[in-house]
């Protein structure tokens, strides 16, 4: 059972979520903050797998609420943070991935990508709204450093550099296994690999990565 904690300072908008997330047979929601300190307590005392957390908060603010969580935690450890944005927050989704948020989802998203992200992000992935993670893209290859001559990249295999390029596209671990016909297992000990040859913190790092180097 995945458990999940809601922060966000609309009761409505918490509400929402919860209905849609307990209506699951594989999530619970055990416990809802209204403010980014109230989601360090409740995340403390419930111990959660995923916290779908809003950036607009009195008081500590989501990022800052993120920051803290992620940084007392390992990074390949629950609780796993799932930023909630809008269309004209972008520079909140910028400063939510430099914070350590495993994923980012727009407030209006439909209910079947809101359970996809959840488990994804339980699971030990990262994951995006496609029009994030496209807007992410764009931001940090136009205002980002540009890879130099002597990139790492040169230290992927070929098959790694599949792989990568596949990342790029949004496939997930297991599309991408069905396209080059491997395991799953396979791929993830790629994906692992990539991230750690190229000193990346997680996919989405690793799709900016394959645009700026052209891979992509």
């Amino acid at each position: 059972m995945i458990r999940v904690v809601i922060a966000d300072d609309q009761a409505l908008v918490r509400a929402g979520f919860r209905m849609i997330l307990d209506g699951t047979d594989d999530m619970t929601v055990v416990g809802e903050a209204a403010d980014g300190l109230r989601a360090l307590t409740v995340a403390a005392e419930t111990r959660p797998d995923v916290v779908l957390m809003d950036v607009r908060m009195p008081g500590i603010d989501g990022i800052e609420a993120t920051r803290r969580l992620r940084a007392a935690h390992p990074p390949d450890e629950p609780p796993h943070v799932i930023i909630l944005t809008t269309f004209d927050l972008d520079e909140y989704v910028y400063a939510g991935l430099r914070a350590g948020a495993a994923g980012f989802l727009l407030k209006d998203s439909l209910d079947g990508e809101l359970l996809q992200a959840v488990r994804a992000v339980a699971g030990g992935h990262n994951v995006a709204a496609p029009t994030v993670t496209r807007r992410l893209v764009q931001h940090f290859v136009a205002t980002g450093p540009r890879l130099a001559d002597t990139t790492p990249l040169n230290a992927l295999t070929a098959r790694e550099r599949d792989v990568l390029k596949l990342i790029a596209e949004g496939l997930s671990n297991q599309e991408i296994a069905g396209r080059l016909v491997i395991t799953e297992g396979t791929v993830k000990t790629h994906v692992s690999r990539i991230l750690a040859k190229l000193g990346l913190r997680d996919r989405i790092h690793a799709v900016i990565c394959a645009y700026q180097s052209g891979i992509a």
